[in-house]
């Protein structure tokens, strides 16, 4: 009969390593330079990648937030008027909160598919569905 301390290990061993680690999700924080009237996300590129989401998503969510209209190019996203890192940052916090964790287990791993004519938000992690404004 094995011991406790054996069974422990070999249950560790085979559980999934994203189960077992506990890190928390960390958003990239925007950098972001104001020339003239127009603010330019330069990092846009890699926040988007690590949220896992469409670039064109975020975008129009930012659009909607900053009551303005924003140009995407290859990493970068330049916006029309003057928004500092705090507001920007903020407004990224908020698509995360909305489109990117799941309300039952909080962790990252979503995707949002479509239903018929609705979004819904899919936890990979638990399985959990729950339906998401669309952005227009």
């Amino acid at each position: 009969m094995m011991d406790y301390e054996k069974l422990l290990k070999r249950a560790m061993d085979q559980a999934p390593k994203e189960s077992i680690e506990k890190s928390r999700f960390e958003i990239p924080k925007a950098i972001s330079k104001v020339q003239g009237n127009r603010t330019t996300i330069t990092n846009f590129s890699k926040i988007v990648d690590h949220l896992n989401r469409k670039p064109a998503h975020v975008l129009k969510f930012l659009d909607r937030e900053l009551g303005t209209n924003s140009v995407l190019a290859e990493q970068t996203a330049t916006f029309v008027g003057k928004f500092n890192n705090l507001k920007i940052n903020e407004k990224i916090k908020k698509y995360v909160d909305e489109f990117i964790l799941c309300k039952e287990c909080q962790k990252p791993d979503t995707k949002i598919i479509k239903e018929g004519r609705i979004s819904v938000l899919k936890c990979t992690a638990c399985g959990a569905r729950r339906p998401v404004r669309s952005i227009k």
